[in-house]
C-alpha cells in the first residue's frame, strides 16, 4: 500500500513486552511502508527504539506512576494533537477501547473487552493469551493486514560468532523483585554454573546491567575461576541495550533469566537457554530448536501460575528447584 498514515500504536509494559511486540510494528511498516509510527509505552522501556529503525517517534506516558490519570490525560490530549489516522492498542484493560475513542482517531484497534469495546473500536479483536506473545499482539492486525511477522528483529551491526563461548545474564528486573515476581534461581545456583561450564572448557563471558548488580556481585565473590583465560567479566561494560545486543550476537550460546535479553537473543537467532519457573515458557519463547527452557522437575499441579493465577510467586518456589548440574547439562547437551 501506498497510504501515507499517521499510526500511533499503543503497548505498555517491560522492555521484553516492547521486543515482542516488534513484530506487530514490522507488520505495520510493510503494510503502509510510507507510514509514520509513532509507540506509546512507558519510560522505562523507551531503550526499545536503539534496536530498530520501524518506530519514528515515542510518546512516554508513566501509567504505573503516581500521577496516572493526568498521564492518561496527556496521552489524550497528544493523540488529539497528533492528528493520527489509525490508532492500535494491546492490553485486555476495559478502560482502553474508552480512551482509544476519545482521542478522536477515526481507526481504532483492540481486544475485544465486551460490548463497549465492539461499539468504541473499528474492530475488537479477540484476545487469545494462550499462545507466543508475538502471535497474541499480532492478530491486533488481523482485521487490517494477512501479512506475518513471526519473530522479533533488530537492527545492530552483528559481531562475528566466537566460538565455544558461553554469554551468561543471569538477572532479572529490579522491579520483578520489588513486586514479589521471584523468576531465577539464586545468585550461588549461577556461581556453580558457571564455574562447571569453565572446567567443562567452555569460554563464559559474565554479563549484566544496573539491575543485576547485587546478582553480579554475588557469583564474583564465589567463583574460583575469575582468573581463568576461560572466564571474562563483562559487567559494566554495556551501557545500553544496544551495546547488549551486540554482545549477544558474538555468543555461541547464550544463558539467561526469563527477562528482556531473552527477546534479544530470540531476534538475533542465537542459540539460548532460559531459566523458566513460575512463568508460561509457551508464550514468552517461539517454538524452535534453538530456544531451550530449563525447567525444574517438579510436580506443581498449578504451574505455570504467575500472571495466570496468583500476582506474586509462592513461597515454596519448587519450579525453581534447578541445579547447576541441570543448567550445564541443558547447555551441553541440547
Amino acid at each position: 500500500m501506498d497510504e501515507k498514515k499517521r499510526i500511533l500504536v499503543i503497548n505498555f509494559g517491560g522492555i521484553g513486552d516492547e521486543i515482542l511486540f516488534l513484530p506487530t510494528l514490522i507488520s505495520l511498516k510493510k503494510v503502509y511502508p510510507n507510514s509514520s509510527i509513532t509507540l506509546v509505552l512507558e519510560p522505562r522501556s523507551k531503550g526499545v527504539k536503539s534496536l530498530t529503525d520501524t518506530i519514528d517517534d515515542l510518546m512516554l506516558i508513566d501509567i504505573k506512576g503516581k500521577n496516572k490519570y493526568f498521564e492518561i490525560l496527556k496521552l489524550i490530549v497528544k493523540a488529539r494533537l497528533g492528528k493520527y489516522d489509525l490508532a492500535i492498542s494491546s492490553g485486555g484493560n476495559k478502560f482502553i477501547s474508552i480512551i482509544l475513542s476519545l482521542t478522536g482517531i477515526r481507526e481504532r484497534y483492540g481486544y475485544n473487552t465486551g460490548k463497549l469495546s465492539e461499539k468504541l473500536l473499528t474492530k475488537a479483536v479477540l484476545l487469545n493469551k494462550e499462545q507466543y506473545a508475538c502471535d497474541m499482539y499480532h492478530d491486533l492486525l488481523n482485521p487490517i493486514t494477512n501479512y506475518k511477522t513471526a519473530l522479533p528483529e533488530i537492527n545492530i551491526t552483528s559481531k562475528p560468532r566466537r566460538e565455544n563461548t558461553i554469554l551468561v545474564h543471569p538477572g532479572v528486573s529490579k522491579m520483578s523483585i520489588r513486586k514479589g515476581c521471584i523468576k531465577t534461581v539464586g545468585a550461588d545456583v549461577w556461581a556453580k554454573a558457571v564455574e562447571l561450564l569453565v572446567e567443562k572448557g567452555k569460554h563464559v563471558i559474565l554479563v549484566g546491567g544496573p539491575d543485576d548488580e547485587d546478582c553480579i556481585n554475588t557469583i564474583l565473590s564465589t567463583i574460583s575461576c575469575k582468573d581463568s583465560e576461560n572466564f571474562e567479566n563483562y559487567y559494566g561494560k554495556t551501557r545500553s541495550l544496544k551495546d547488549l545486543a551486540e554482545m549477544i550476537s558474538s555468543a555461541d550460546k547464550f544463558l539467561c533469566s526469563d527477562s528482556a535479553p531473552l527477546h534479544v537473543a530470540v531476534a538475533l537467532r542465537t542459540k539460548t537457554y532460559v531459566i523458566f519457573g513460575p512463568t508460561d515458557y509457551k508464550t514468552l519463547i517461539p517454538q524452535s530448536e534453538n530456544v531451550i527452557p530449563i525447567l525444574a522437575k517438579d510436580n506443581c499441579e498449578i504451574k505455570p501460575c504467575l500472571w495466570k493465577r496468583r500476582m506474586t510467586s509462592c513461597e515454596n518456589l519448587d519450579c525453581l528447584q534447578i541445579t547447576a548440574e541441570d543448567i550445564v547439562n541443558a547447555v551441553l547437551t541440547k
